[in-house]
């Protein structure tokens, strides 16, 4: 493919719904497709940007590029981004576009990505500072939510384990905003497997529970951590909690009872990220 348009073909005749490659594309809506085939779908214009340069700068790869007529009239730089990248770019109706979005009201842009995840061995290794580590994390929201503070934050990798949601997943991508190609993520199944993988590569974990004896502001930050969170209705099983170097609560001092995933993931890790950094 490489050597094809970036620019849609004057006068040619947009892709429909019916047009065997956008049935391909809209089977990545499913994660056992996804997997299948080693690719998924970004759509909007923040995750196209965000795939295309990972493409130009990181190794990273767009098989294609899905655009509407309106799309292409917004996004020319994209387009050209496409060009530069090597990137097939393929007008489709608005109909297609209907079928290959999640959303109410699509925008009409849409990437052809390889899976964005890799081997554990090449994320959790001696020189990470921070990580995060999702475990059983079950809204595509929240995780991606999670993905996009763990880049604002500057860190190192994403580990989604045990049964935590697909990252490909389309609400997770776009919950991501664009970051879902930025830190390093994997996804290991065992979970003692991850924390253990985590301590190897010499990172202190640290595990979010609401009941913890210590709190956030009594945490020293002198080292590499990797801060573990667990489900959004149970939080960390008590086996994590029991593993995990350390439990740590963030003090409340209003009334709420606690706070969700991503606003806990957020405080934690911000914490974390803007405390003093010696020996980072």
């Amino acid at each position: 493919m490489t050597g094809y348009s970036a620019l849609p073909r004057p006068g040619a005749a947009p892709f429909t719904e019916r047009t065997p490659r956008v049935v391909a594309a809209r089977k990545l809506t499913r994660r056992a497709e996804r997997e299948k085939a080693g690719r998924f779908l970004a759509e909007g214009a923040n995750a196209v940007e965000a795939a295309l340069t990972h493409a130009l700068e990181d190794g990273g790869t767009v098989h294609e590029l899905f655009v509407t007529e309106r799309a292409a009239a917004q996004h020319e730089r994209l387009l050209a981004t496409a060009r530069e990248a090597g990137v097939p770019v393929s007008p489709i109706t608005d109909r297609a576009a209907d079928g290959l979005s999640e959303t109410v009201t699509p925008q009409g842009i849409v990437a052809v990505c390889a899976l964005v995840d890799r081997p554990q061995e090449t994320v959790l290794k001696p020189g990470a500072k921070l990580v995060v580590v999702l475990v059983d994390v079950a809204d595509p929201g929240n995780a991606g939510t999670v993905i996009r503070v763990a880049d604002a934050a500057g860190a190192d990798a994403v580990v989604l384990a045990g049964d935590s949601v697909d990252p490909h997943n389309g609400k997770c991508v776009r919950a991501a905003a664009g970051s879902l190609f930025h830190p390093a993520i994997t996804r290991i199944r065992d979970v003692d497997a991850a924390l253990k993988a985590c301590s190897a590569a010499g990172l202190r974990t640290l595990g979010a529970h609401g009941y913890a004896d210590t709190e956030l502001d009594q945490v020293s930050f002198d080292e590499p951590i990797a801060w573990v969170f667990g489900n959004e209705a149970h939080g960390l099983p008590e086996h994590v909690l029991g593993t995990v170097d350390l439990a740590v609560k963030i003090p409340m001092y209003g009334r709420a009872e606690s706070l969700n995933l991503a606003t806990a993931a957020a405080i934690c890790v911000y914490t974390d990220a803007m405390a003093p950094r010696r020996n980072r």
